[in-house]
């Protein structure tokens, strides 16, 4: 798990010289509100230009030396004092403690590692490379997931706005596409935490005939699905002693003797049938050269008769005999391609008399004549088939047993179910990262669509959305409400922004089930936007419920000071003098 415990600012945009220091180890719901003193202060209920968005910023430019919203690094530097700016972040991973210094005017770059700085080779002026590949190793999240799942922001281009490919680019890296290798020993952890949990509330549970109806129906599936693969084994087996005993009774020189003959078979047949479609070539041919006989020796009868075409008078004897001349030409032409033709006519009508008639196709068991002299060594291998197929054991007996043996006491489904398809999530990652076998890449996405699509239903119905969202094989997403698709621009602002919150919640989900738990999650003025008071309620229970049982250190950026009262805790950005300060004691609302 990797828990941020605590950050200080020094000349970081409207902090200034007195470094101020933010504690993030304060649990559950933190509302941040702003009180600009150089504009009334709360009296006048200035919040705006305060530098609640300035802790965002910070942190993110701590871990990934970028601020949270485009703004270039120079500009970070506080504007009236000009330099010595500096971010220190301190946060813990699976009992490592770690600190990041990072900073401009000058240059900072420092690692370190339980109090121990991490030396890197190519330190250039405060920046390096390698010191940040280290960091990016260690946090295993990008800053375009961290904006997404960590700090979400107003200016932060929500995600179904943005492009395929980008979208694509970050559903793939959520999905854990790659890299899932190292994960299985953290997931076997998960995995006992998650059976624990169920064992807790299974104890806790009165509804005993629901429980008992949902084992029931899991055994009878599991037994329909046994019933399918003992029908299948017994038609295996069937077909392996079929085929050995077509093979045993097979006289295998009465089979080679057959494959001799088929190939004497296909020789002739082959020469019958080119013949034949030599013959078919020929006969047009021969008809066309007869007509050119034919029209030949018309036009030589033709020729006493002859006159000319332009004054209709007899032609002239040596105009005459020049024509004579040139269609008797064409005759014997005519004549002498009638008779090549004819004789090319009799030899194919002859070549298909020498071959005779062929007697009918001879059939062989095998295809080729190799199978053939292969029998002996085909039925040992049938066999040692049929041998290994009638041992093989029923997979489901055992898990039908476990399941009628099981213990059952009453549930409460909403519990339940929610934790037993978050262990049975991580069942199914572990068997894919454990798996000796290389495993296609759709079916990862197929299965972990499969839970990020059950999370952002989850969240989008305790939001109070009456839409329907949901990922795609493709990795697209799909928005309906009452069977018409929508775009996201379709919808109101108020519920861009739950849906932006609700997904945010299901890729947190997605990823700390992949990867691991992170404690903080910033909200910068989202439930601000738009949002009625519906909005509002549902999005605190959300979040309320999130710091409560899954102990995160949530921050409420917000304008709205009646939420004060709906909260646990209320950290003031006051601005006073051009800087601002962050109260170092956080009130505890009871």
């Amino acid at each position: 798990m990797i828990r941020i415990k605590d950050l200080t600012v020094k000349n970081f945009m409207s902090v200034g010289n007195q470094t101020q220091a933010v504690d993030f180890n304060k649990e559950q719901l933190t509302l941040v509100l702003g009180e600009n003193l150089d504009q009334g202060g709360d009296d006048s209920g200035s919040r705006n230009g305060t530098g609640k968005t300035t802790i965002i910023n910070a942190l993110s430019y701590a871990l990934y030396g970028v601020a949270l919203t485009n703004i270039k690094r120079n500009n970070l530097i506080n504007k009236t004092n000009s330099k010595g700016m500096l971010v220190t972040l301190h946060f813990e991973k699976d009992g490592q403690d770690y600190r990041i210094e990072r900073g401009r005017s000058p240059n900072v770059l420092k690692f370190f590692v339980n109090n121990q700085e991490q030396q890197m080779t190519d330190e250039s002026q405060g920046d390096s490379r390698k010191t940040q590949e280290e960091i990016n190793t260690l946090l295993g999240m990008s800053h375009d997931m961290f904006k997404h799942i960590v700090a979400l922001n107003t200016y932060t281009e929500p995600f179904l706005s943005m492009r395929t490919n980008d979208q694509r680019a970050i559903i793939e890296q959520l999905l854990g596409i790659t890299i899932l290798s190292e994960k299985a020993e953290g997931l076997k952890e998960q995995m006992k935490l998650s059976k624990d949990a169920i064992t807790q509330e299974t104890l806790k549970i009165e509804a005993i005939q629901s429980a008992n109806g949902k084992i029931e129906s899991t055994i009878e599936s599991l037994r329909k699905t046994q019933r399918a693969w003992i029908s299948k084994k017994q038609q295996d087996v069937t077909k392996l002693s079929k085929a050995i005993d077509e093979l045993e009774h097979l006289d295998i020189d009465v089979e080679l003797n057959s494959h001799e003959r088929l190939q004497n078979w296909t020789a002739h047949n082959n020469a019958i049938l080119a013949l034949k479609k030599e013959l078919s070539t020929l006969e047009p041919a021969l008809q066309r050269a007869d007509r050119s006989v034919e029209k030949a020796q018309k036009d030589i009868a033709d020729l006493d008769d002859a006159t000319c075409y332009t004054c209709g008078q007899e032609l002239h004897a040596d105009k005459k005999a020049e024509i004579a001349d040139r269609k008797t030409k064409e005759l014997a032409d005519a004549i002498a391609y009638q008779s090549e033709i004819t004789t090319k006519v009799t030899d194919v009508i002859k070549g298909l008399k020498d071959i005779g008639d062929i007697n009918g196709k001879p059939t062989t068991f095998y295809e080729t004549a190799k199978e053939a002299f292969d029998h002996r060594q085909n039925v040992d291998s049938l066999k040692q088939a049929l041998s290994t197929k009638e041992t093989e054991n029923d997979p489901y007996e055992t898990q039908i047993n476990e399941l009628n043996n099981s213990a059952m006491q009453d549930i409460n489904w909403s519990t339940v179910n929610e934790i037993t398809d978050y262990k049975e999530h991580q069942e199914f990652l572990h068997k894919l990262l454990t798996n000796k076998d290389s495993f296609i890449r759709k079916k990862i996405i197929e299965q972990n669509l499969a839970y990020l699509n059950n999370r952002l239903t989850y969240y989008i119905v305790k939001l109070g959305l009456p839409h329907q969202v949901v990922f795609q094989n493709d990795l697209n997403v799909e928005i309906t409400q009452l069977g018409q698709d929508l775009d996201f621009d379709n919808l109101s602002r108020g519920e861009r922004n739950r849906l932006i919150l609700g997904m945010s919640f299901a890729f947190r989900d997605v990823w700390e089930s992949l990867y691991q738990n992170i404690n903080l999650l910033f909200i910068d003025e989202l439930i601000d936007s738009g949002m009625d008071t519906a909005g509002v309620e549902s999005s605190l229970s959300v979040l309320k419920k999130m710091g409560r049982e899954r102990e995160k250190n949530v921050y409420l950026i917000s304008h709205k000071d009646e939420l004060i009262g709906r909260v646990n805790h209320v950290m003031r950005a006051v601005k006073e003098n051009g800087f601002t300060s962050y109260a170092n004691d956080i009130e505890i609302i009871e």
